[in-house]
């Protein structure tokens, strides 16, 4: 890892202001819906099953749990809570939305190589969230929403990362 000079990519700059919009609207959703409003999202990923429940709230509220809904399985057992209200997006998928704008934030000031070590370490911070999911899913163990958030964080930001060195990459500043 080198610390970068003043040569950084603005790509990397605008896609972390826009990944760091969504999360802030991620997190501010339950905070200024009605206390308590909403409580269980339980669904499945790739399905709209929240309509009816998200079809009241007003823009910009209703897209972010409309992503959420069609992204997210949203179980609310495994989602944190937010002024009485389910967040929009599950513990791991909420983590794996902040680290990946943390993993853009620190690739505006660092250089990375893509070399080997760089793919093992990526390799190395995916596969405990592969592990926790087929755990669960198998039934070996039920996981909580704290090793969901950490395997999920692990995971967002060495794509946050990698999408920084992909950036650079293509523009050729590794050279």
């Amino acid at each position: 890892m080198e610390r970068r000079g003043k040569c950084f990519s603005w790509f990397t700059v605008i896609l972390f202001v826009l990944l760091l919009l969504w999360v802030v609207l991620q997190f501010s959703a339950p905070l200024v819906l009605p206390e308590n409003s909403v409580t269980d999202l339980s669904g499945l990923v790739a399905v709209s099953d929240n309509e009816y429940e998200i079809q009241g709230m007003s823009f910009p509220w209703g897209f972010v749990y409309t992503v959420g809904d069609r992204l997210c399985h949203q179980k609310a057992d495994r989602s944190f809570f937010i002024h009485g209200n389910q967040m929009p997006f599950c513990s791991r998928c909420t983590a794996i939305w902040l680290s990946l704008a943390i993993g853009l934030f620190v690739m505006i000031f660092y250089k990375i190589k893509l070399d080997g070590k760089f793919l093992f370490i990526a390799l190395l911070c995916v596969v405990p969230m592969g592990l926790d999911g087929v755990g669960q899913l198998v039934g070996l163990w039920e996981s909580t929403n704290l090793i969901r958030f950490i395997t999920g964080f692990l995971a967002g930001f060495i794509c946050g990362v990698a999408i920084g060195v992909i950036i650079d990459e293509l523009k050729g500043i590794n050279d």
